[in-house]
């Protein structure tokens, strides 16, 4: 009776052992595939964040490389002979004129098929045309009281467009201010229409120091109206 007896107690004792480390096995077994699904996991976010990474994004694509500094309208000037036009085309550099606020147009830079005048650009081809003015303004002695710069373009001596900004306010004031305007206008013109550009005040145009390039342009879009 004392062997059965002692018999049993080795049985239940190895039933006991072996469920105990089937247990352990399982619980094994689960904590290495969850460890290696993190591990697969961590590796794809790596994979995506390095793919994005080495992306080109058109947002910051230009963040990589230095930023160019003066004069920005040999920029212009290039996305513009890159753009595919109608057959026309005008980038002339303008200048202000004495007692005058229209601006003179001084250096011929790109006049094709278009009648680049003293004063104005005049349309030979009709269609739908990119009208673009890239000035710079320099003020020399910039007060406390604010002064208002307009441009405006216009169409046979019509304002179509125009731009107001306000510069040397008190909080914004310096012992020298440069600024920047850039205009775009998309318009239909017809054959013998007329574009110029006119400033309220010619004198703080920029013609002496860098940046100075200052431009009127007209690029065919397009031929329908």
């Amino acid at each position: 009776v004392k062997d059965l007896h002692e018999s049993a107690m080795h049985v239940k004792e190895d039933t006991v052992s072996r469920r105990l480390g089937a247990t352990n096995r399982t619980c094994l077994y689960f904590i290495i595939a969850t460890l290696v699904a993190l591990l697969i996991f961590a590796l794809a976010t790596i994979m995506v964040l390095l793919v994005q990474r080495m992306a080109a994004d058109p947002a910051t694509e230009g963040i990589a490389k230095p930023f160019r500094t003066g004069n920005t309208s040999e920029d212009y000037l290039r996305i513009l002979q890159n753009v595919p036009t109608k057959g026309a085309a005008a980038y002339m550099r303008v200048s202000n004129l004495v007692n005058s606020s229209k601006l003179r147009l001084v250096e011929k830079g790109i006049c094709e098929d278009i009648q680049c005048e003293r004063e104005e650009l005049v349309i030979k081809k009709q269609g739908l045309y990119l009208i673009y003015c890239h000035l710079n303004f320099h003020f020399p002695s910039c007060s406390n009281s604010p002064t208002d710069v307009k441009i405006e373009l216009l169409v046979n001596d019509q304002v179509n467009r125009q731009t107001l900004s306000t510069w040397c306010a008190s909080e914004t004031c310096h012992e020298k201010t440069y600024k920047t305007l850039f205009q775009l206008h998309l318009m239909p013109l017809n054959v013998k229409d007329r574009v110029s550009v006119t400033l309220n005040h010619p004198k703080f145009l920029n013609e002496i120091s860098l940046p100075n390039e200052n431009v009127l342009g007209v690029l065919r879009y397009s031929d329908e109206m």
